[in-house]
Order: structure tokens, then sequence, then C-alpha cells
């Protein structure tokens, strides 16, 4: 018998691609699609819109399609949790478990939840693919000494930022930081960093030593590429094998027409 696996849908490509390999591996795929996920559909078995005040609605089919693990993919935005909608009844006992809005407590709350109606929360990186990968430069262009400098540096202030859960993302330009995520996101961090340390500066992202990838697997992808050549950064640089690049190929190519310099690293 087919196992059923609720895949909890935000925005963005992931999804499609988890619900795929999830299919390979032999699940039935019951997704809840919380953001635009394009070209889902072919690989779910059922897409569920949903909309995260309500809650109480998605544990409901979760009970009716008797799923036994969940799997969350795509982007999701504090924000939206933060200045939503009026949470139903589910939601709101969940946020009020929690008690602060950091991803360590709704974690734990979450996976509360969903035991207690039998389903495991799973880890997103098997269901990922070749998109997270070990160190390696995947531009025409490599970094200089100087800017491998910056990005060492910015590698270390990221993994402080993100074992402390303030952020991810850092810019560095001549070893001064510019900007370090907080709530706005990644995209926000790059622009305002940028804006302040201009041409050149380099983007670094990292992850929490003890990053837990059942809630989120950290990404980069075209939209921060898109960015990063608006605002003249030289590298962007994530964390190997911790930090997914999005669509490697297409993102590579927007590095390759702006002469910047993508890779992954691993720290020192």
């Amino acid at each position: 018998m087919e196992q059923s696996l609720g895949l909890i849908c935000g925005a963005g490509v992931l999804p499609a691609r988890m619900a795929a390999v999830a299919r390979r591996q032999g699940w039935r795929v019951v997704a809840f699609t919380f953001g635009e996920a394009p070209d889902l559909t072919p690989h779910a078995d059922r897409v569920v819109p949903s909309r995260l005040h309500e809650a109480e609605a998605v544990l409901a089919v979760l009970r009716e399609e008797r799923v036994g693990a969940v799997l969350f993919s795509g982007k999701f935005w504090m924000q939206d949790f933060l200045r939503g909608e009026r949470p139903d009844a589910a939601l709101a006992a969940v946020m009020e478990r929690a008690g602060a809005m950091i991803d360590t407590k709704l974690l734990d709350v979450v996976i509360a939840t969903l035991g207690s109606l039998g389903i495991t929360l799973l880890d997103q990186r098997p269901f990922i693919g070749d998109w997270l990968d070990g160190a390696g430069c995947w531009s025409a262009r490599r970094p200089t000494d100087a800017e491998a400098e910056d990005v060492r540096r910015g590698l270390a202030v990221a993994r402080l930022a993100a074992d402390l859960r303030v952020g991810q993302t850092v810019v560095v330009r001549r070893g001064a930081v510019t900007a370090v995520e907080a709530l706005e996101g990644t995209t926000e961090a790059i622009r305002r960093g940028l804006a302040l340390g201009g041409p050149g500066a380099v983007v670094v992202k990292a992850v929490a030593r003890d990053h837990d990838y059942r809630f989120d697997t950290p990404t980069v992808g075209p939209e921060t590429l898109e960015a990063a050549v608006a605002g003249g950064a030289a590298v962007v640089a994530v964390e190997a094998g911790r930090v997914l690049i999005l669509e490697r190929e297409a993102t590579a190519r927007l590095a390759d027409a702006a002469g910047i310099a993508l890779v992954s690293v691993a720290p020192e």
C-alpha cells in the first residue's frame, strides 16, 4: 500500500521538484499550496489550495488522507505569519505554544502537533537531488584574492548570525559588513547591503551549525542573482553542502552574464 506524504508548499520551483522525487520514491503526494508553485500538479496525486491562517483545514485533510509523513517545501515569509489574517483556533494554539516566532520554537510545536496525529516531519535533503552540492565554482569567473578574503569574513559572520537565529545572509565590502539579514529576507538584505557597499561587494549565505532541515533548506537562486546584479555585486557565495542553489544552471547563466562569481565554499 502506498504511503501518503503531505507536501506543504510555499512559493517557487522547489515544491514541484521535491514532489517529483517523492513520487519516484513511491510516495502518494498530497500537496497543500500556500503560494505560487509552478509545475506542481503533474507530480501530485491531490493538490489542496490552502491559507496560512487556516491550519485546521490542513489538519483535517491530513487526517482524511491518512498522511504518515509531512515535508515542507518552497518559500514562506515570516511577515505573513506576523501580519496575516486572524489565525484560526488551531494555528492560534500553535503560535501560543511556540511563544516566540523563531524557527526552533515553531518547529518544536509543529513536530508535536503532527506527532499527535501519528505524522513524522521529514528532512528535506533526500528530496532535493543534486542542487545541494559540495564546494565548487559554478560560474565562469572565480573570485579574486581580495574577494575571496571578503567571502571568508562574510561566511564567518553569516554563520554567527544564523547561529543566533538573526538571519543567514550578509553583504561585505573590503572587510566591512554592510548588511546582515533580519526579518526582511535574503533579497531585501542584498539590496540594502549593496546600496551601502556599492559595486564590488560580496554576498554570502550560511546556515546555523544546528540547522534543522525538516523546517527549511536555505536557498539562493535566480531572484537572488537578479538582486545581486542590480546592485553590482562581485560574488555570490553560499556555504557548501548546506545552502541550496535553486535552478543552478539558470542561476549560473545570470552570474556569467553579469561577470559575478558564483561559488559554494566550505568553512575553514
